[in-house]
């Protein structure tokens, strides 16, 4: 290949990497909390305001939120009441299956950290494929499992200043309880997509480098719980001038939504003072 050649083949790429970088977008959403919800929910079917499939420019101004592997649920209020966590994360319609590549697994392996009765973070999202460490920070054993859609998994009593490890091989949601304490629990989201978004707590979600054309957009909020095995979803089309999910209506999130059993499917038991399984001197 002469010199000439070559340039003319570098030039084709820089042309080609410019028009691919020139039709990704980042799209944005608001999340409210109303009773409308509670309906789509149990349908599998969130329906967007037609009213906001097209937003002003002023809410391209508004801030991202964070695109982390960890999230918080919201104290702002919307129209009905607090933000809980949310993510939203499109996947390609059928048919547009090129249109996204499949996540690499997170390195270094996340954190699910007991300590204070309790996990840290709770929202933890991840790719697939992924490794999570869960390490006991309290002074006494736990009993990390979980039985529901995603992941099960149950690592056994495991005492303070040790971990264990799950890798989580496909998408999904996990509900992750303890079996010791019922007041722990936590969600890991295993993605097979890089096109997600958290709310942050003023409800606002955005959703970087979206390549134009067709996607389901699906939607997890903590009113949803573990026993809704059906999520929010719809068909959005993704353009140069169709940048917006619209308005995200989830349910409230009223505290109830992690009820739970233990993992034998029984009501927890009343702790036992001075067991050793419940504190370590």
């Amino acid at each position: 290949m002469t010199r000439g050649s070559k340039v003319a083949v570098l030039v084709l790429l820089l042309a080609c990497a410019v028009v691919v970088r020139a039709e990704t977008v980042t799209v944005r959403g608001r999340i409210e909390v109303g009773q409308e919800a509670q309906a789509e929910e149990k349908s599998g079917i969130a329906k967007a305001d037609e009213n906001t499939s097209r937003k002003t420019k002023s809410d391209d101004n508004k801030s991202d939120a964070n695109k982390s592997g960890k999230g918080k649920a919201g104290e702002a209020k919307s129209r009905h009441g607090a933000i809980p966590a949310t993510v939203v994360w499109l996947t390609p319609a059928a048919g547009s299956e090129g249109l996204v590549d499949p996540p690499a697994p997170a390195t270094p392996n996340p954190r699910l950290v007991q300590k204070n009765k309790s996990f840290e973070p709770h929202l933890l999202v991840i790719p697939a494929g992924s490794t999570v460490e869960f390490p006991n920070r309290d002074p006494f054993f736990h009993n990390v499992f979980s039985l529901f859609e995603g992941k099960r998994f149950d690592l056994g009593l495991y005492e303070a200043g040790t971990s264990r490890t799950v890798r989580f091989d496909r998408p999904g949601i996990s509900y992750i309880f303890c079996n010791i304490h019922p007041e722990m629990n936590a969600v890991v989201i295993t993605m097979g997509t890089p096109l997600y978004g958290i709310a942050s707590a003023d409800g606002q979600v955005s959703i970087a480098g979206v390549g134009y054309g067709r996607y389901v957009m699906h939607v997890w909020s903590e009113g949803m719980g573990p026993e809704n095995e059906k999520l929010v979803s719809r068909a959005v089309t993704i353009g140069e001038n169709a940048t917006s999910l619209g308005v995200i209506r989830v349910p409230e999130a009223n505290g109830q939504h992690m009820a739970h059993k233990n993992k034998y499917g029984r009501d927890y038991d009343a702790p036992t003072p001075g067991s050793s399984v419940y504190e370590q001197r």
